[in-house]
């Protein structure tokens, strides 16, 4: 199995745009893997595409992704869905289109049922996004809990009941990566986690003091969201997990890639997540 974390950024890309902060300059002076796009990840092995911030065009070139075959969705955040633009620039060909010419093999989407319902609603004054790529002959969608590619199994678990958060469960000649980026705390209870090799996920506040010398006090809203290292460590501990990847790493948090390096030091079974990242198992 071969994964590409294609984006490891937040909500706001790093970079930050018109910021002039220690982490923000570092990263536009030095490029990857100092700067960090949108949260995304790539499954090689079926030309899988897990989510499209606004910048995966980004994302895809600068990890060399030569062809996207499918595109999954975790939910219909902005940070993780408006970047669905991405599907003209893999598959549109407007000279043939005005040929009336469509292309061949088009885009499958896919997600739970309600996720799909919720992208559907994505649009301009023109109507649904989807609805215009599905009409072009670009995607065609599909609402699914199970995708099998080859060798591939990838089972989509609701974080609630309203199931509008998917998580990914990737397995593949033994191996198991469980993909959970965004949404996802309270994390759910599945047995379908134990003993995973990895747990890539999202939703983590990192330290304490964050951007500018913001303290995180104890009764800060954001703790109710987001999870704790601590709170990670408890998860990998309960599963059994091998190794965890933060991802989604928020410029917010004030930290730059040699200071999550020299974090991880202090921590076990704990790493962060960077643009391009392979994970070969």
């Amino acid at each position: 199995m071969n994964v590409t974390i294609l984006g490891s950024g937040g909500c706001v890309s790093t970079p930050r745009a018109c910021c002039n902060c220690r982490v923000c300059r570092e990263a536009r002076q030095k490029g990857f893997p100092y700067a960090r796009t949108g949260c995304s990840l790539f499954i090689e092995d079926v030309n899988i595409l897990i989510d499209t911030p606004e910048d995966i065009n980004a994302s895809l070139n600068n990890s060399g992704i030569g062809k996207v075959e499918y595109i999954l969705y975790s939910h219909c955040d902005p940070d993780h869905t408006m970047g669905i633009r991405v599907i003209e620039q893999l598959k549109m060909d407007w000279l043939a289109d005005s040929l009336g010419k469509r292309p061949e093999n088009p885009i499958e989407m896919a997600s739970l049922p309600a996720i799909i319902e919720d992208i559907r609603k994505q649009g301009t004054r023109y109507g649904s996004v989807v609805e215009y790529y599905e009409a072009r002959g670009l995607v065609y969608t599909k609402a699914t809990r199970v995708i099998k590619k080859d060798n591939i199994l990838i089972e989509l678990v609701p974080v609630d009941e309203q199931e509008h958060v998917a998580i990914f469960i990737i397995s593949a000649g033994g191996k198991k990566v469980i993909y959970a980026p965004c949404d996802v705390k309270p994390f759910p209870k599945s047995e379908k986690f134990q003993g995973a090799d990895i747990l890539i996920i999202g939703n983590t506040i990192v330290g304490d003091i964050l951007k500018g010398g913001f303290v995180l006090d104890e009764d800060n809203p954001l703790r109710k969201e987001l999870f704790t290292l601590d709170e990670i460590d408890e998860i990998r501990k309960q599963y059994e997990i091998k190794e965890v990847i933060i991802t989604h790493l928020e410029e917010d948090w004030g930290k730059s890639y040699d200071d999550y390096k020299e974090l991880e030091r202090e921590l076990k079974g704990i790493h962060f997540a960077y643009d391009g990242l392979k994970i070969r198992l």
